[in-house]
């Protein structure tokens, strides 16, 4: 198993910082105790599947999908086998579908070829497979072989900047940011946290700051004058 692929660090917290992400790290933690994860899936493969099946599309549009697919498939060799245009025919309704059905064939033959049609527990080498990209293989290392990572999506983004954790100029700087801020052993578990609350409390349109339970007194002025 390789470790995760070496990134720029970000600057040394203040004390500031570490305190408030602390503080929002408690509150996550008293709203989400549990974190299921939101994509069903039965093992490494379908989790892998659903991940990056998920991209530009909901979990619950996903959710919707993949019953049919893998009653279809269920493993990589028999997905190999299948032409593109079938897979189309069932993940029709996802954003992005015709690439995704490309991607899921090739990565389906690349687990065959290359892995004993097995999912690989490195970030290389997951990240070498067709439509895996660098998100999608952090949450199938920490969900799926629970090693730690903190996989970056567009709630954890957004919250990141609105909170003042994060500058918020690209979504590998801020998963630098997080990961300065937060130690290893919670990053799997407050990904989700984070992104249970983005969804609840914190979305990204129609959002009043001055009532949302985090942003009311861990947003910046700026955030909480534009609403953002």
């Amino acid at each position: 198993m390789s470790r995760a692929p070496k990134t720029k660090r970000a600057p040394r917290p203040s004390r500031a910082q570490l305190l408030k992400a602390s503080q929002i790290g408690a509150q996550l933690e008293a709203l989400y105790p549990e974190t299921p994860i939101p994509l069903d899936h039965s093992d490494h493969y379908s989790l892998l599947v659903a991940v990056m099946l998920s991209a530009q599309t909901t979990d619950k549009k996903v959710n919707e999908v993949t019953p049919a697919l893998f009653a279809l498939a269920d493993r990589p060799e028999l997905m190999a086998q299948l032409e593109a245009e079938e897979l189309l025919s069932v993940i029709k309704p996802l954003g992005l579908a015709p690439t995704k059905a490309k991607n899921l064939k090739r990565l389906s033959e690349q687990l065959v070829e290359r892995h004993g049609a097995q999912v690989p527990e490195s970030f290389e080498e997951l990240e070498a497979l067709a439509g895996v990209g660098h998100k999608t293989a952090s949450v199938v290392m920490s969900q799926g072989f629970g090693h730690p990572a903190f996989p970056v999506d567009t709630h954890i983004h957004r919250l990141a900047a609105r909170w003042g954790l994060s500058s918020g100029k690209s979504v590998e700087q801020t998963e630098r940011d997080l990961k300065a801020l937060f130690p290893a052993e919670q990053w799997n578990k407050l990904h989700l946290q984070i992104i249970f609350f983005g969804r609840e409390h914190c979305p990204a349109r129609s959002h009043d700051p001055e009532r949302c339970p985090i942003c009311s007194w861990a947003g910046s002025s700026t955030e909480k004058t534009r609403g953002r």
